[in-house]
């Protein structure tokens, strides 16, 4: 990974010891409830590698769970994520589990709520920085550093066209795509990470596209630089 600057090294402003065990879970996380979109009734919390050896003391699991919360990496509440989780109607489970395949921090998020689910999978790869390598079976990746719109659809022939005229049409720039499906003409995901946030109106436009199951826009960047 390539630095930009000196803070992408020595990480954010924060509440913990370890910017990758710390900052980086808090924002995968943040990353995960705006997927989900709503605070989840329940949230499975499974840590793999470094993560699985170390996020007791590390506090990892308050991390997870503040970024669950929407706060901030520097928000002084997560060093009682779990119990004000608990208390506004979160079940939280905690588990381990190794997969080689993975980068050492990484976390995976299974959240429910109201018979609706999302499986989430997220490393922190140094210096607060994250990437964001599954949604819902899907496999992908980026991360927070940009807007990021998620769009869940039918794999048919010229969607991914449509998408990308749509964006240009309503003056959103590319910054970075990806596309995964899982089989030739079945459910597929289109991820686009973009210089500006994705108006409104233009999101409501891709989700009503007759091939479109759902739309996920989330933008922490405005956030973190009003919070810097």
């Amino acid at each position: 990974m390539r630095f930009k600057d000196v803070f992408s090294i020595i990480g954010p402003s924060m509440v913990g010891p370890s910017s990758s065990h710390t900052a980086g879970a808090v924002r995968i996380g943040r990353a995960a409830r705006r997927i989900f979109g709503a605070f989840p009734d329940q949230a499975e919390i499974v840590f793999y590698g470094s993560f699985a050896d170390t996020y007791r003391g590390h506090g990892t699991d308050l991390a997870v769970v503040g970024g669950l919360l929407d706060f901030a990496t520097d928000d002084m509440r997560i060093r009682n994520s779990v119990e004000l989780a608990e208390a506004a109607g979160m079940r939280l489970t905690f588990k381990t589990a190794q997969n080689v395949a993975f980068h050492p921090n990484t976390v995976e998020l299974r959240l429910a709520s109201r018979g609706r689910e999302d499986r989430i999978v997220g490393a922190s790869i140094g210096g607060g920085s994250v990437e964001m390598l599954q949604v819902n079976g899907f496999d992908v990746k980026f991360t927070t550093n940009y807007p990021v719109l998620l769009v869940f659809h039918d794999d048919t022939p010229g969607m991914v066209a449509h998408i990308t005229r749509l964006l240009e049409g309503g003056g959103v720039n590319i910054a970075y795509m990806d596309v995964d499906r899982k089989g030739r003409g079945g459910d597929a995901i289109t991820v686009v990470e973009s210089d500006e946030a994705v108006p409104l109106e233009l999101i409501k436009h891709i989700e009503s596209l007759p091939s479109v199951h759902r739309v996920v826009f989330a933008d922490l960047t405005t956030e973190e630089e009003a919070a810097s």
